[in-house]
C-alpha cells in the first residue's frame, strides 16, 4: 500500500491544523463551559471549504477525497469536538446523502448553499423510542396525495437548532416494516417545525443538540429522496460513511490529548527528573501512540475505500468503534499523566476525556459497530 499523501492532501491537512490553532483554540475552554455554539468559526469554516468538503465543486463543494476529510477530521478534533462534530453532519450525512441519492432539482436548491457553507444541515433519524432500533420509527409522513403530512418528534439532533434543512427518516407504512420508511427535505421555516430545549450535555458542549418536533408539517412530494420505501436504506448507508466521520472525530480526540500529554511530560519534573524519564509514564505514551496509530490506519483504510468506490461498510464499523474505544482509553491516561492538573479546565485534557465518550454513542453505539462487523464474519 501507499502511505505516502498527496500534496494536496498534505495541504488541507495543514490548513485544518491552522484554523484548529489559530481559530478554534482561542476561547474553546468557555465555549465549552457556556455551551456556546461556534457559530462565527464554523462559518469560518464554510468559507475554508471544509463543510463540504467532499462534494463536487459544481455544487459548491470543495471536492477533496474522502482521505483529505479524515485528516482535516483529525485536526480539527484535536482541540474542537463541538465544532468537528457540526462539520461531520453537514458532510457525511447531509450533503453526502444529497449528493449520492438526491435528484439534480434537490441538489441544485439544498446542496448547493449547504455545500458552500451559506447555510448547513441536519440528519434526523433518532427518536426517544428509536435509537439503535433505527425500524422502529414512530414519526410518521402520511402520504396525502400531491404532499406528505409529517408528525412525530426527534431527539438528540446534531445541529438542532442551527441548521436550515433537515434530512429527516420517517414512517409511510407501518405494515411494511422497514421498507416503509422515506427520507425527506424538510425546512425548518416550516409551519408546524418546532425546535425544544437545547440539551445539557457532559461533552461537546458547543454543539446544539435539540429535539425536533414536526405537527402536520406539509412535506411537498418532490422532498422524498429516492423511490418509496429507499429511507431506511438511504439512513443506512448515509450513517456507513458518517462512521468514517465519527472515527476521525475519536483519532483527533484522542491525538489531541496524546500531544498534550507528551508536551506535559516534557516539561513536568517529579523525583528530580521530567517525569517523561520515569518507565510508568513512557509505557503510556507507548501505548497511547500505539493504538492512536492503529486507529488512523484504520480511519484512512475505511476512507481509502470509499475514495474507490469499494464496499467500506465493515471497514468503517471497525474503524469507529475502535477509534471511539481507544479514544476514551487515551484521554483518560491523558488526565492520569497531568496528574491532578489534567482534572481542572485550563490543562484542556479533562474536556477531551468528556467529549470522547459520545463517540462510543451516536452514529451507532460501540454495540451497533460490533453487530455490524460480527454479522460479516460469521457471513
Amino acid at each position: 500500500m501507499n502511505f505516502q499523501f498527496s500534496e494536496e492532501q498534505l495541504m488541507i491537512q495543514q490548513a485544518a491544523r491552522d484554523f484548529a490553532q489559530n481559530e478554534l483554540l482561542p476561547g474553546v475552554i468557555e465555549r465549552d463551559e457556556h455551551q456556546k455554539f461556534p457559530a462565527e468559526q464554523i462559518k469560518k469554516m464554510g468559507e475554508l471549504g471544509f463543510m463540504g468538503i467532499m462534494v463536487d465543486p459544481k455544487y459548491g463543494g470543495a471536492g477533496m477525497d474522502a482521505v483529505s476529510y479524515v485528516l482535516a477530521m483529525e485536526e480539527i478534533s484535536k482541540v474542537d469536538a463541538s465544532a468537528s462534530v457540526c462539520m461531520s453532519v453537514n458532510n457525511s450525512l447531509v450533503c453526502w446523502g444529497l449528493e449520492e441519492y438526491g435528484n439534480e432539482e434537490q441538489k441544485q436548491k439544498y446542496l448547493v448553499p449547504m455545500a458552500s457553507g451559506e447555510v448547513f444541515g441536519a440528519f434526523l433519524l433518532s427518536e426517544p423510542e428509536a435509537g439503535s432500533d433505527a425500524t422502529s420509527q414512530r414519526t410518521t409522513a402520511v402520504d396525502m396525495g400531491d404532499h406528505y403530512l409529517l408528525n412525530g418528534i426527534k431527539n438528540w439532533i446534531t445541529n438542532g437548532s442551527t441548521a436550515t434543512h433537515y434530512l429527516v427518516i420517517a414512517q409511510t407504512d407501518v405494515e411494511k416494516k422497514h421498507r416503509g420508511i422515506n427520507a425527506f427535505i424538510v425546512e425548518k421555516a416550516w409551519a408546524g417545525v418546532s425546535v425544544g430545549a437545547k440539551e445539557n450535555k457532559m461533552g461537546i458542549r458547543g454543539s446544539d443538540t435539540h429535539s425536533i418536533s414536526f405537527q402536520d408539517v406539509k412535506v411537498p412530494k418532490e422532498n422524498r429522496i429516492g423511490e418509496d420505501g429507499f429511507g431506511f436504506t438511504f439512513a443506512m448507508k448515509v450513517l456507513s460513511g458518517g462512521r468514517i466521520g465519527i472515527a476521525a472525530q475519536a483519532l483527533g480526540i484522542a491525538s489531541g490529548a496524546y500531544e498534550l500529554a507528551l508536551k506535559y511530560a516534557k516539561q513536568r519534573k517529579a523525583f528530580g527528573t521530567e517525569i517523561m524519564n520515569h518507565q510508568a509514564i513512557q509505557f503510556k505514551l507507548a501505548d497511547m501512540a500505539t493504538q492512536i496509530e492503529t486507529a488512523r490506519l484504520l480511519c484512512l483504510k475505511a476512507a481509502w475505500l470509499k475514495d474507490q468506490h469499494q464496499n467500506y461498510d465493515v471497514a468503517s464499523a471497525m474503524a469507529k468503534l475502535y477509534a471511539s474505544e481507544i479514544a476514551q482509553f487515551v484521554t483518560t491516561e491523558a488526565v492520569q499523566i497531568h496528574g491532578g492538573y489534567g482534572y481542572v479546565k485550563e490543562f484542556h485534557v479533562e474536556r477531551l476525556m468528556r467529549d470522547a465518550k459520545i463517540t462510543q454513542i451516536y452514529e451507532g453505539t460501540s454495540e451497533v459497530q460490533r453487530i455490524v462487523i460480527s454479522r460479516s464474519v460469521l457471513k
